[in-house]
């Protein structure tokens, strides 16, 4: 039987043996961080996340806690090609196993393909929801094709062609010398 918990913050251990669910649309100024790394943060753009606690039996000892987590946003950004707008869309999916300490979660996970954290009573799951769609932006946002032709040279023709037509400021310095003349 799956029961809707609605406590903030969340008890995993609790959550997880009551195969608790939540699921929330919150806007996206709750979520300092990644609103900071939007181009322009709409206020009606919101964060769609759902987590599922649950308890998987093991052949020997306690079950293992585990919370399944997904979350999704679409997040506009500025395009490092052509400097326009684009919307990246983000979407996390993935699970955590968690432990008794922080002592056994880092021994374990050096060694475990599974993500591993430590048990808090007071574990916030807003700020893993908002840490994992960080980690999902992309170092350098582009469009694959981006709306306005832009410029891949290094040079500017116009500009070296000025600089050809304008007399070298020592010049008139040689020809003074005698140096410049023959």
């Amino acid at each position: 039987m799956k029961t809707e918990i609605a406590s903030t913050p969340l008890d995993v251990r609790a959550f997880a043996q009551a195969a608790g669910t939540r699921t929330a649309q919150d806007l996206l100024p709750k979520y300092e961080r990644l609103a900071q790394e939007a181009s322009a943060p709409e206020a009606d753009l919101a964060v769609n996340w759902g987590a599922q606690g649950e308890l998987r039996p093991v052949s020997s000892g306690e079950p293992e806690i585990w919370l399944h987590i997904q979350a999704d946003i679409c997040l506009p950004m500025t395009c490092q090609r052509c400097l326009t707008p684009i919307h990246i869309p983000l979407a996390v999916d993935r699970s955590f196993r968690f432990v008794a300490d922080e002592e056994t979660a880092a021994a374990l996970d050096d060694e475990s393909e599974e993500d591993i954290l430590a048990l808090d009573p007071a574990f916030d799951l807003a700020t893993l929801v908002e840490d994992e769609l960080l980690m999902e932006i992309p170092l350098v946002p582009r469009h694959d094709v981006c709306p306005v032709e832009v410029t891949l040279e290094v040079v500017d023709p116009a500009f070296e062609a000025a600089l050809s037509e304008k007399p070298h400021p020592f010049a008139a310095l040689a020809k003074l010398r005698g140096e410049g003349a023959d």
